[in-house]
């Protein structure tokens, strides 16, 4: 069987926890360029350097912060997913760190979850090859609330390009309605909530029977 090759950033201070990691990852079929880091620092300078398909981090350890961590993978590389790794449930918390930006949150305890969850949030992405550059961007910004005059003015486009270039990137993902763009975005870690201006209209949205019901001149 023909290994899958990954680049992984591990965030991990705990050189026993490291190893069972990449073992797993290796015993999942996976040929996986493991880069591990110990603090914050070394970790914002791999996001740029070491281009990661996926990063795992380690969550609880005082040498960093997962929130702070995920506001700097968003900012750096905002297509690739977060996984979080903890040693015990994280209760109460668990919601902000989603809301946050984390594409999941797994057990070290149970670390045959992680192949799969990898797997999964990888699959979300690989549409996201057909989309050009400037079609990922009007993608963000739909997601993020703006509207297409604005778009147009931001990226020095004509509406109807901007219209354009949305309704290709809806074509290309298989998405009939902005909602769903928007759901979409958040999945992939384009946005991390739902923009407030769009929440009323998403939710009228979803009982519309999947129409585009949202106007976004």
């Amino acid at each position: 069987m023909t290994k899958k090759h990954l680049g992984v950033l591990l965030l991990e201070a705990r050189d026993a926890d490291a190893e069972v990691v990449t073992k797993e990852l290796e015993k999942a079929g996976f040929h996986a360029a493991v880069k591990r880091v110990t603090s914050t620092g070394e970790f914002s300078k791999a996001l740029r350097e070491f281009e990661p398909d996926v990063i795992l981090t380690d969550h609880g350890a005082p040498q960093f912060n997962t929130k702070a961590v995920l506001k700097v993978a968003r900012s750096v590389r905002a297509q690739t997913p977060v996984i979080i790794l903890v040693d015990k449930p994280l209760d109460d918390t668990a919601g902000d760190v989603l809301r946050a930006g984390a594409e999941n949150i797994l057990s070290k305890a149970n670390l045959a979850k992680l192949a799969p969850a990898i797997t999964s949030a990888l699959s979300a992405r690989q549409p996201l090859q057909k989309l050009t550059g400037r079609q990922i961007e009007v993608l963000r910004l739909v997601a993020e609330g703006r509207r297409t005059r604005e778009i147009a003015r931001d990226l020095e486009l004509s509406i109807k390009t901007v219209e354009s270039h949305r309704q290709q990137v809806m074509k290309r993902l298989g998405i009939r309605s902005i909602a769903g763009l928007v759901r979409y975005a958040m999945r992939v870690g384009f946005i991390t909530q739902t923009p407030e201006p769009f929440e009323a209209k998403l939710a009228a949205n979803d009982r519309t029977s999947g129409a585009t019901a949202i106007n976004l001149s």
